[in-house]
């Protein structure tokens, strides 16, 4: 594409982010150059510079500048590496999907100084003729767990609708330091993004309160380790970025590790060496429905790190089997 066209957003896209729409339309462009078009107003809206987080609606117009798809072709290089590793990840395929056991540490999308990510290894997986691998939904790079990856368009379209409506079940266990009190409830708050010294991150503020989102998030205590650590079963009813870091940070048990939003500092909280490394949350289960109306009932196991904590502070995931738990009922107290 070697001049400027402009596409007419469809009614089945509506409230789809302007990423995920760009992803949909042109696999081949990453995240990164999206944002760069984004900053110097290539990319526009009705004639309006937008950001990538934008949630289209039904007959907007969006310009599309020259994007020289044909260049960026001939420049993938496809890696047996990256090919073996989702390989070795892949927790459930069918004609439709893929769910991937994503590893902690690990980016879906690509960023400022992210060059290994999952979406460029899906340019080595193999995918139907015609067609691209495509991201539905994404997880922090630190949070591990069951990722799911449309084959189609079609496929695309399908779970971009069902994320939109909150029609999936979403699963996450952490390890928070210290027991929430009470032991389960919901959490509801607004959130928005604040700079600061370390760059952006989400904090709670006032309902009206400018970029100001809704947040809510079921939780319980499914075990706990005196009163130093908590097994906790989170289930998030909306989708908000770090939402489940922030809401147990809000209630005063940050998770274990996280890098952002545990504020213990201030009180001479001394980690344990023993303890597994690395961010303690892990998107453990994903109950969604399929083209077709089948139901997917997917689990992903713990990470390393997570289970070494696990053994050491004596919790059994298998005594909590999500396989023996009914979707339909409550999960752990949730």
């Amino acid at each position: 594409m070697n001049m400027v066209t402009y596409k007419i957003i469809k009614k089945d896209e509506e409230n789809m982010r302007l990423d995920r729409w760009f992803k949909l339309y042109y696999p081949q462009i990453s995240h990164a150059h999206l944002q760069k078009l984004l900053r110097k107003g290539e990319v526009r809206l009705d004639g309006g510079r937008i950001k990538a987080n934008i949630r289209l609606k039904s007959g907007q117009k969006i310009r599309i500048p020259p994007l020289n798809i044909e260049k960026n072709i001939k420049n993938i290089k496809f890696s047996k590496t990256d090919a073996d590793f989702l390989r070795s990840i892949v927790l459930y395929e069918d004609d439709d999907l893929y769910v991937f056991n994503k590893p902690p540490a690990l980016a879906v999308q690509g960023g400022s100084g992210t060059t290994n990510h999952i979406d460029k290894m899906l340019k080595s997986f193999p995918c139907k003729e015609g067609e691209n691998l495509r991201l539905v939904h994404r997880l922090d790079r630190d949070t591990s767990g069951c990722l799911i990856v449309a084959k189609t368009r079609k496929t695309a379209a399908h779970f971009g609708k069902i994320f939109r409506t909150r029609s999936v079940k979403k699963i996450y266990w952490a390890i928070t330091i210290g027991v929430p009190n009470p032991m389960q409830g919901k959490i509801s708050c607004f959130l928005a993004k604040e700079g600061n010294a370390n760059g952006e991150q989400m904090v709670v503020v006032n309902r009206g309160q400018r970029g100001a989102q809704y947040s809510q998030t079921y939780y319980s205590t499914t075990d706990h380790a005196g009163r130093e650590y908590a097994w906790i079963t989170l289930k998030p009813v909306t989708g908000r970025t770090h939402q489940l870091r922030v809401h147990m940070m809000h209630l005063g048990v940050p998770i274990l590790d996280d890098p952002r939003y545990n504020r213990l500092d201030n009180y001479n909280w001394q980690r344990p060496q023993e303890l597994g490394r690395g961010l303690h949350l892990h998107a453990r289960r994903l109950i969604v429905p399929l083209l077709g109306g089948r139901i997917l009932d997917i689990s992903a196991p713990l990470p390393e790190h997570m289970q070494k904590t696990f053994n050491l502070l004596g919790f059994d995931a298998d005594r909590y089997d999500v396989k023996n738990i009914d979707p339909e009922t409550t999960i752990n107290g949730i």
